[in-house]
């Protein structure tokens, strides 16, 4: 897997769907970490991701914890609009795990200010806007890393 998507307690199923079937697409591994605003078996998460859903390449972990014992030796990147710095600056290479936080808050306070020099954006252009849909967010920074890894 070139690259890792990882979603801390995501709240939409309709963006989790999307976002299976980009992890699908794009080759990369998805993680999904609780509490979820849903069930992974709730209807709208299967029908954005289609019948692509039984294909992905998929973890779950019970907790923000569980997820960093697991990974402990991974290189992580953090999205935020709170970053420094853009995604274009990020130096991708496989494996490294790109991780967003949930819908209506994004990351924890606590995780950004403990990752701020691997704390990233993605540059908005309006004054209007703080944010993008997350789905969204994901297949921009993904496929950055794969142009990036010439994939």
């Amino acid at each position: 897997m070139p690259l890792h998507i990882v979603l801390f307690e995501p709240e939409i199923p309709n963006n989790t769907g999307n976002i299976g079937r980009l992890s699908l697409a794009s080759g990369s591994h998805l993680h999904l970490v609780k509490p979820f605003g849903f069930e992974l078996s709730d209807k709208r998460v299967k029908r954005a991701g289609l019948d692509y859903w039984q294909h992905i390449s998929l973890t779950i972990y019970d907790s923000i914890e569980d997820f960093y014992l697991k990974n402990s030796d991974k290189e992580f990147v953090y999205f935020s609009s709170h970053g420094d710095k853009t995604h274009w600056d990020i130096d991708f290479k496989d494996n490294l795990f790109l991780i967003f936080g949930k819908e209506s808050k994004g990351l924890p306070e606590e995780i950004t200010a403990q990752n701020s020099n691997s704390l990233y954006k993605i540059p908005l252009h309006s004054d209007h806007v703080r944010s993008l849909n997350l789905a969204n967010a994901v297949s921009i920074v993904v496929y950055e890393g794969l142009r990036q890894l010439s994939l």
